[in-house]
């Protein structure tokens, strides 16, 4: 049986193009430099973060229920800039993403949880957009994976069906989700491993 021809390819951005925008190592660093109470701040996140992440709330926001809700020694500002700063690039598969969407003219979309403001500085301090085709992150559309719905309406944003979309992602449990809608799921653990599984659609790169 021959591979389906893939027309599309759906990318989370933490974890598979560059690393998490917010994730609990970078909470336990930040808590760690700036000297906030880690359990506290893990706490109050896990109460928040999922409206926050929906985009009903904005980072300032969530940032004064999580962190400043009582006085600090340190700004906001101070706060916001090392966590926007702590992102770093993996640009083998940056490079790789864009080269498969040249040779093989595909629909490049990103399908993300993340906070507007962290997905908008992403977007613009790596020129997303001059390769990614569109955004379907969370803050952006108001629900969030693993609901079904984000997939569903990337799907029809990319106007191709589900067996012609390749989904790369670092979190299995959301492969699983996108499989059981008919896209044939990648589980993201390495650049090197990523590559390997992506010949059997695109051949040697």
């Amino acid at each position: 049986m021959s591979e389906p021809i893939i027309k599309a390819l759906f990318l989370d951005v933490g974890g598979v193009l560059m690393t998490n925008g917010w994730d609990h190592l970078l909470r336990r660093k930040v808590a760690e430099k700036f000297g906030v109470e880690a359990d506290e701040m893990s706490e109050r996140h896990h109460l928040v973060f999922d409206t926050y992440e929906t985009g009903k709330l904005s980072f300032d926001e969530y940032l004064n229920r999580v962190v400043f809700y009582k006085p600090r020694t340190f700004s906001l500002e101070e706060f916001k800039t090392y966590i926007f700063d702590a992102v770093r690039p993996f640009s083998q598969m940056l490079d790789y993403v864009k080269a498969l969407r040249v040779k093989h003219n595909l629909k490049i979309g990103i399908v993300s949880n993340e906070g507007r403001e962290l997905a908008e500085d992403r977007i613009e301090r790596f020129r997303l957009s001059e390769f990614i085709d569109f955004f379907i992150i969370s803050s952006f559309v108001h629900f969030r994976k693993p609901d079904p719905d984000i997939f569903k309406l990337a799907i029809d944003v990319a106007q191709v069906a589900p067996s012609e979309i390749v989904y790369i992602e670092n979190t299995l449990l959301l492969v699983e989700v996108a499989q059981g809608l008919g896209i044939n799921g990648l589980h993201y653990t390495s650049f090197e491993a990523t590559k390997k599984a992506l010949e059997r659609y695109f051949g040697v790169m």
